[in-house]
């Protein structure tokens, strides 16, 4: 499906997933941080693992056949998602490290680790579905 009308609806979307990302990622680590037990702490994890899971296939399953795009586009959009996240994640975690006076030397440096961290890996694992799906609508 091709946009004629000069608006970009990948780069919302992008922005869009981006943001979502960002709140699952905060969203949990607050429940995670207020967890009172090991136990909980690690299923909050999880479960934000998962809820990113979903939300990525959701993104990739969007951009390709929704708005048609091919494996390696499906898969630069959901990977820069993906590290757009994370760079809020980011900044949030240095802008908290700087209210409350923490000092840890590696906050600065998880401004641009973060987002090659995940946005990398992601791009890979989109890349890969993305081309299996592709190759499977050949074969049917």
């Amino acid at each position: 499906m091709t946009d004629t009308s000069g608006r970009q609806p990948w780069l919302r979307t992008l922005i869009l997933f981006g943001l979502v990302y960002f709140l699952i990622g905060f969203a949990f680590a607050a429940l995670a941080g207020s967890s009172a037990s090991d136990g909980m702490r690690t299923t909050w994890r999880l479960l934000a693992w998962l809820t990113s899971g979903v939300t990525f296939a959701v993104h990739v399953g969007y951009e390709h056949f929704r708005l048609g795009n091919p494996p390696r586009k499906t898969a630069l959009h959901a990977s820069l998602a993906v590290a757009l996240g994370a760079l809020a994640l980011a900044v949030a975690a240095n802008v908290h490290a700087l209210r409350t006076g923490l000092r840890h030397g590696l906050l600065i440096p998880a401004l641009m680790l973060w987002p090659l961290l995940t946005g990398i890996p992601a791009y890979v694992v989109a890349l890969v579905a993305v081309a299996g799906l592709a190759l499977r609508r050949r074969r049917s």
